[in-house]
């Protein structure tokens, strides 16, 4: 064993330490939820659903008997994690999939998809300005699924096929989420990892996403348009977007801070691609374009989103109207055994009703659906048949929630990372984002990740640092991001991120066969990472 190889796992298992008996055995235990998933979403092709139930079963039975972890705090866990469901995530996927049914009830879809369509007929232009574009917007603003369910929804409703749709969302949906919901994962990171220079860790996670700013964009136009003699222009059209991406996140992060990378480089994207549209549509094309709607008729189709769109960025932290309004914040504690610290920690559930993603969704559903001219009445009509139409999705993510907080509060994914930096050895920085997927695959969230990781990874590097090794493997602001910009990859294959599609598209019980198209991409995804954090550090 080299001298290098033997100071990483002295290291390591210095991290290892706040784990009591670190075995093997229990790292086994600690994977299984995750692989017994993956078996029966991925090759049993199982409902989403049922998949979630029987996982969320074989997790309680480890907890409890694996890993002692005590019966009462199980069951109150499990309540945290059905809580948390609810409170954004299963809420904002029921809006977001509210304001696409409404839309589509007052037929203003039609005209929506005749402006998108009005852009250029080219269908790889439709698939960037909806997904990479408008879906980069919303998860820059959002968060937490609005980015997935409206882009997919609005795919559908302009005749993409539903698992494309879905497939090419969660795809598209990965390098915006380390600056999302105004900055919050990278913001996070850094008071966990015990960074003060924001913005240097956010110009490191720039540099570690850069090749995929390029590449997204090619792959989404190629997944589009797959035919030979179109890869030259995807060539083109994913050098000016990814140009334009790279350029403006990286001068918002370096200048700004983590606020705005992915809402700045979104609307250039958006910009760019119009631009691009226009350039290349041909003679014939452009007679097409012209809609004939009138400025009235085309400000009520566009009231549903652009209100939402004016309320989350109105109440985002960018301005004081969200420090105004928190007064009306109703806040849940929770008392949970913390297994890895051996201490009751206090875990709390938030809900801003006048801030609130979800809130927010829902007033500017109402307004839009008034101003388009429907009854209060059918606005209700639709709303609870969006409610019927995501009975199976509610039970899945409370179910998926409910198994990555128990996973969590009992230590067993922190073991997962724990045992992967052990075992990966002089090589870590080539797999630190690998931890971040993980982190993200269980819970769903590029945030909830970096709380799991970003301290540990930060570790790591000081641990490394001391002990003589310096570059990349010895930065703990370069190793922090290598988590973000891992997270960002497992968002791809998110189970949960899987059934806001799925949900969007309407495809419930399909899970399976998506998480196996976006796979090779989220795989693929995680290795540039990875080799990014290794050599360029």
């Amino acid at each position: 064993m080299n001298m290098d190889l033997m100071i990483i796992l002295s290291a390591s298992l210095k991290v290892l330490a706040p784990v009591s008996d670190f075995t093997v055995l229990q790292v086994l235990f600690a994977a299984t939820p995750v692989v017994f998933l993956i078996v029966l979403l991925g090759f049993l092709r199982m409902a989403g659903d049922k998949s979630a139930l029987i996982t969320l079963g074989v997790t309680i039975l480890l907890v409890v008997f694996a890993f002692k972890y005590p019966l009462a705090d199980t069951g109150l866990t499990i309540g945290y994690g059905v809580m948390k469901a609810f409170f954004p995530i299963l809420f904002i996927i029921l809006m977001a999939i509210f304001s696409y049914n409404l839309l589509v009830y007052t037929k203003n879809m039609d005209i929506i998809r005749a402006q998108f369509t009005s852009v250029s007929t080219d269908k790889c232009v439709q698939v960037l300005l909806i997904t990479w574009g408008l879906g980069g917007l919303l998860e820059g603003m959002a968060g937490f699924g609005t980015a997935v369910a409206i882009p997919a929804a609005i795919l559908i409703s302009l005749g993409f096929k539903p698992l494309f749709s879905a497939v090419a969302s969660l795809v598209s949906n990965s390098v915006a989420t380390a600056f999302g919901a105004v900055g919050t994962p990278v913001i996070v990171l850094a008071r966990e990892a015990g960074i003060t220079d924001i913005q240097h860790l956010s110009v490191n996670v720039i540099w570690q996403l850069s090749p995929l700013m390029f590449l997204i964009p090619f792959v989404l136009a190629f997944m589009t348009d797959p035919q030979f003699k179109s890869v030259p222009k995807h060539i083109l059209l994913s050098l000016l977007i990814g140009t334009v991406s790279l350029g403006s996140q990286y001068i918002a992060a370096r200048y700004i801070g983590a606020e705005t990378p992915a809402i700045i480089g979104s609307v250039c994207s958006i910009i760019v691609t119009i631009v691009y549209g226009r350039l290349t549509s041909g003679k014939s094309e452009i007679k097409t374009k012209k809609t004939g709607f009138t400025t009235r008729t085309i400000f009520a189709a566009w009231s549903v989103y652009g209100l939402i769109l004016l309320l989350i960025v109105a109440t985002s932290p960018l301005f004081p109207l969200k420090k105004l309004l928190s007064f009306a914040t109703l806040v849940i504690p929770f008392n949970l055994f913390d297994a890895v610290k051996h201490v009751d920690a206090l875990k709390t559930i938030k809900i801003a009703f006048l801030t609130d993603a979800w809130i927010l969704l829902f007033i500017g559903s109402m307004i839009g659906g008034l101003i388009q001219g429907a009854k209060l009445k059918e606005l209700l009509q639709v709303l609870w048949k969006t409610v019927k139409q995501l009975k199976k999705t509610i039970i899945t993510v409370s179910a998926l929630i409910a198994m990555s907080s128990l996973m969590d509060e009992s230590g067993m994914i922190f073991q997962i990372g724990a045992a992967l930096v052990a075992i990966t050895g002089a090589f870590y920085p080539l797999f630190a984002p690998l931890i971040g997927c993980v982190g993200t695959f269980l819970t769903g969230s590029d945030t909830s990740s970096n709380i799991l990781f970003g301290k540990l990874q930060a570790n790591v590097a000081h641990q490394l640092s001391a002990q003589g090794v310096v570059g990349n493997a010895g930065d703990p602001s370069w190793m922090a991001a290598a988590n973000t910009a891992g997270a960002t990859g497992g968002k791809i294959i998110s189970p949960q991120s899987i059934a806001v599609a799925t949900s969007a598209c309407n495809q419930q019980g399909k899970e399976g066969e998506i998480m196996k198209k976006a796979m090779p991409f989220a795989l693929g995804y995680i290795v540039i990472c990875g080799l990014m954090v290794y050599f360029f550090g």
